[in-house]
């Protein structure tokens, strides 16, 4: 009963995390060829940014779980989609296409109605009511989110580095953050942590392959945030849960009702329109390429038949003085 009191925290789970992530980016970086050099301090700010904001997010969201109810959880982390966009906004200014609203609208909507509607235990209907305090708790934690996603675009966007550089600089930052704070003398939280890994060394494996796990995900997470942008990449991670539900309707023959059924249409609605949309805009941008192609070629030719009767012309006057 003694020993009940020392705990692995989840900022000392974090922190292994963190540092595992920045190896793996370490070495996927060294594989592939690329450059690790980051002299820019402006852009070294922006990372510890983004490792600040990124270390203090999930303790707000862990911490809201005391005081909300399932149904309350179920609704704000449907809803993230928003505040990505919002901050995006807010902060930098982004501009998104007409057709991105009605997206994000249809797909929050539909996850957040049949994630609602689904059947719930009885052992979540016996919690608590949510708690002011646990909604704003959880409100600070997808804002943090949005301002983290749309500070990560913008650096892609302004700076033009990879995915595994930034993953590289934003868990070794974090991690290093995280070591800071367990390293108050103040803080019994590392020293808990240790005693438990001591008491218990079987789980030190467990929380290395939690950690490597947890860093081969964010491989795919970098690559997807630098090629197509925080709001694809939050529109997969908040339809997850929704896709997994929906897979065992098929395997495990679960029945919906009909008001789920309902919001999965609408989710579809909104990553059909995505899709079409984005598939009209590649056929106008290469109309527009292809129409543009002929009169640049003729632009290049005259500008070549220019350049060589200019040089012909001085041959000939070279030679004519020449001659005199």
């Amino acid at each position: 009963e003694e020993y009940e009191r020392y705990r692995i925290s989840l900022i000392f789970l974090n922190m292994i995390q963190s540092f595992m992530a920045s190896i793996t980016a370490f070495f996927y970086i060294k594989f592939t060829g690329q450059n690790l050099k980051v002299v820019d301090l402006t852009l070294i700010k922006k990372f510890l940014l983004v490792a600040f904001l990124g270390a203090i997010a999930s303790p707000f969201g862990y911490e809201s779980l005391k005081h909300i109810d399932y149904p309350t959880l179920v609704l704000g982390k449907s809803c993230k989609l928003v505040p990505v966009m919002l901050m995006n906004i807010v902060l930098y200014r982004k501009k998104f296409p007409f057709y991105k609203y009605v997206v994000v609208t249809l797909v929050t909507l539909g996850v957040s109605c049949f994630m609602l509607l689904q059947p719930t235990s009885e052992k979540k209907k016996a919690t608590e009511p949510s708690s002011l305090y646990g909604i704003i708790l959880l409100t600070i934690n997808l804002l943090i989110d949005g301002i983290t996603n749309s500070t990560q675009d913008q650096i892609f966007y302004k700076y033009k580095i990879t995915g595994q550089q930034m993953m590289f600089f934003m868990n070794l930052f974090s991690g290093l953050l995280m070591c800071c704070w367990l390293l108050n003398p103040w803080n019994p939280e590392l020293f808990n942590a240790l005693t438990f890994c001591k008491l218990h060394p079987n789980v030190i494996v467990d929380i290395l392959l939690f950690s490597l796990c947890g860093a081969l995900g964010q491989c795919f997470i970098f690559y997807t945030l630098h090629n197509f942008g925080s709001l694809f990449l939050v529109t997969i991670t908040v339809t997850r849960k929704f896709f997994t539900v929906l897979l065992s309707v098929f395997v495990y023959k679960h029945i919906l009702n009909i008001g789920q059924w309902l919001s999965v249409g609408l989710v579809f609605l909104g990553i059909g329109l995505e899709v079409y949309m984005k598939q009209t805009e590649n056929k106008k941008l290469q109309k527009k390429f292809d129409d543009a192609m002929p009169g640049e070629n003729r632009e290049l030719e005259k500008s070549i038949d220019e350049k060589t009767n200019r040089k012909q012309a001085n041959g000939i006057v070279d030679k004519i003085k020449k001659d005199k």
